[in-house]
């Protein structure tokens, strides 16, 4: 959800991963609602389109990148299991979380505080029309609220180096 950590860590393991000597693209949720997906709003049939485009944007930049990072919010099923098919092999479900109440604390963006004021009423996770379904069986799951970024960001970076040795994608 937002505030999790998700483009924090994406960045930070970015650096950490070029400097190994691999090419790294991050496709983040917020670049791609300004651009590609800036006519959609938040119903599911725009979140599922949005992610559909995202991974659209994924299996285009695959030539030019060993590792592709999508740091967003996928709040369905349905859209996670069509990226996974569409994108196998070498997807990997990265499950980046924290309690609702760490994330409202968090507030980088004020979303929170604009859904508990009444001016959002589709806040993904928050607002009855707009569920989050988290992940059943990601590959890796980091609470952000358990660990400091440090930590975070080793077990990610760790997470993709492992999977890149082994040929298992990352």
């Amino acid at each position: 959800m937002s505030g999790a950590g998700k483009s924090t860590l994406a960045e930070a393991a970015q650096q950490i991963l070029e400097s190994d000597g691999y090419r790294v693209v991050i496709i983040d949720g917020d670049s791609v609602r300004r651009t590609i997906s800036r006519d959609l709003g938040f119903s599911k049939a725009d979140i599922l389109e949005n992610n559909a485009r995202i991974v659209a944007a994924c299996a285009a930049q695959r030539l030019d990148a060993d590792i592709i990072m999508v740091p967003v919010i996928a709040p369905y099923e349905e859209a996670r299991e069509a990226a996974r098919r569409s994108l196998a092999p070498g997807f990997c479900e990265i499950y980046v979380s924290a309690p609702l109440e760490v994330l409202q604390e968090r507030d980088v963006k004020g979303l929170y505080a604009r859904e508990a004021r009444g001016e959002i009423d589709n806040l993904i996770g928050v607002s009855p029309s707009s569920p989050y379904e988290p992940p059943k069986m990601p590959e890796l799951h980091i609470d952000t609220s358990h660990e400091n970024r440090e930590t975070s960001v080793g077990r990610l970076h760790g997470f993709i180096a492992a999977r890149l040795e082994t040929g298992t994608g990352g």
